[in-house]
């Protein structure tokens, strides 16, 4: 099939939708949406995310060097957004969706409460790329709500029920049925 150039552009699928929980210089909680970002190294296992410098975020993670990522699940789409919309420079974003901040265990950062998964990270380095700066975390501890989990102990995506971000069309979009065993379906090629 022919393909059609369309430039230079920040299209990848499917983007995650990441929420960054920072400490202000005076304690203030604050959280941002992100969508570039993902798994960078499983050993040490890290997260890379990218900030612009304008952001609180970018003043919050240079200072304090550790953050942590809330994975919001459908339930929270709104919210989730809201954290996108605002800077925590003007607004107590969690007071205004009445969403609770929760201290980690492992960092001076504040996850989301009500979200199903929390990674708790500690900042390993940061690169300037343009106008972002990304940021790598080694993931110290990983937290999941119970009722995400299956009878194996590991999370269930259709529990989970996270949501993704597409930058072309500016929407997000819920996942889908299981389409088949990583590792396993391209097996039947190599017959």
């Amino acid at each position: 099939m022919a393909k059609r150039s369309i430039g230079p552009r920040t299209v990848l699928y499917p983007h995650p939708v990441l929420v960054i929980g920072t400490y202000d210089a005076s304690g203030r909680p604050d959280a941002m949406v992100a969508a570039w970002g993902g798994i960078c190294s499983s050993r040490p296992p890290s997260v890379a995310v990218s900030v612009q410098k304008s952001r609180q975020t970018y003043t919050n993670l240079v200072e304090q060097r550790e953050f942590t990522i809330s994975i919001p699940s459908t339930d929270h789409l709104r919210e989730a957004d809201y954290f996108g919309i605002v800077s925590g420079r003007d607004e107590d974003k969690f007071a205004a969706t009445g969403l609770t901040p929760v201290k980690g265990d492992l960092v001076n950062a504040p996850y989301v409460g009500e979200f199903p998964v929390i990674l708790e990270c500690r900042l390993l380095q940061s690169v300037e790329i343009g106008v972002h700066t990304q940021f790598i975390g080694e993931i110290l501890d990983v937290k999941m709500d119970e009722d995400v989990l299956g009878d194996d102990g590991r999370p269930e995506i259709a529990k989970v029920r996270p949501f993704a971000y597409d930058s072309m069309r500016q929407e997000y979009y819920g996942s889908g049925k299981t389409l088949g065993k990583a590792f396993s379906v391209g097996k039947e090629i190599k017959r």
